[in-house]
């Protein structure tokens, strides 16, 4: 998706696997697809007035590099780190180093699911954790990002929900 001047730029970056959403473990993902989520997405973004750039990889270099790429062009970062959320150290290290918002995003509960999936590094870099509300916790990081980063607001996540 093209960056508006006017828009702030939002990474949706997704782990592995993801590619895989509407055909591995329906019960469990759901049954949108990956291009039903970026979709989704890009639908909520417009709506309040972001621009999102939405990626998915099974690298784990590849997904720290565009972290590491968010420096200096996003104001803020979404993202399903997926199997690197209990692994990966150095992505954690790389959303730390970058400085921005950062809302890390689950389609299931991972508190619900086996022990080893409860401990995330990459909730140490997050700003907010959206788990267990299926594709909607996208649209529900969006709307969390937009106040965090959008016109008019002061960094508080509570304005995009209307909270005093």
């Amino acid at each position: 998706m093209t960056e508006l001047m006017s828009h702030p730029l939002i990474a949706v970056l997704n782990g592995p696997n993801l590619n895989m959403l509407g055909l591995r473990e329906p019960a469990r993902y759901g049954t949108a697809t990956l291009d039903d989520l970026e979709a989704l997405c890009a639908e909520t973004a417009d709506r309040l007035g972001l621009a999102i750039d939405f990626r998915q990889t099974n690298g784990e270099g590849e997904l720290i590099t565009w972290v590491q790429e968010c420096r200096g062009r996003a104001a803020g970062i979404i993202i399903n780190p997926a199997g690197y959320t209990t692994t990966s150290i150095a992505l954690m290290d790389a959303l730390l180093a970058v400085e921005l918002p950062v809302i890390e995003v689950h389609i299931t509960n991972i508190h619900r699911r086996e022990a080893f999936r409860h401990c995330s590094f990459v909730s140490k870099a997050a700003t907010g954790v959206i788990a267990g509300l299926g594709v909607q916790g996208y649209a529900l990081a969006l709307r969390a990002m937009a106040g965090l980063v959008g016109p008019g607001h002061a960094g508080d996540a509570d304005d995009a929900y209307g909270a005093a």
